[in-house]
């Protein structure tokens, strides 16, 4: 168990370093909606897998995500859309699965700080509609 956490908090951190450098996050969309499951801990909890890459997603389209496909989202508007709306929701985010659906689970806002938080290492030029800085974001989802 030690070692699946070790290696769910690594893909968490390939996650972080490669979405803040490449401005993309990849989920998986069919003609009838977005890819979910249930939590590990509660069926009651909804968790929406993202993944770093494409390749990546597309290795988890199948079995009961057969016929969804990769679907890009700038990671400006996963930051302020996707994140913002599933913490409302109490939606976890589960990052970098495997082809087990084996991966993290962990709340958008925390994602979204550890983004912003490796933007802000990077000194990464990104624009958002609501904020007018990495910094402001920031400040605004840790309150």
């Amino acid at each position: 168990m030690l070692q699946d956490q070790a290696t769910n908090e690594s893909k968490y951190q390939l996650f972080v370093n490669k979405v803040a450098a490449t401005k993309l996050v990849w989920t998986l969309k069919s003609k009838d909606g977005w890819a979910n499951s249930h939590a590990n801990d509660s069926e009651e909890v909804i968790v929406i897998p993202f993944w770093s890459d494409r390749a990546l997603a597309k290795v988890c389209a199948r079995d009961d995500w057969r016929g969804y496909s990769p679907v890009e989202i700038p990671l400006a508007e996963f930051l302020e859309s996707w994140c913002i709306e599933m913490a409302e929701n109490e939606a976890l985010a589960g990052i970098n699965w495997d082809a087990n659906m084996v991966g993290k689970e962990i709340d958008a806002l925390n994602v979204a700080l550890d983004i912003l938080k490796q933007l802000d290492a990077i000194d990464s030029a990104i624009g958002f509609k609501n904020y007018s800085s990495i910094n402001e974001f920031i400040t605004e989802i840790s309150e």
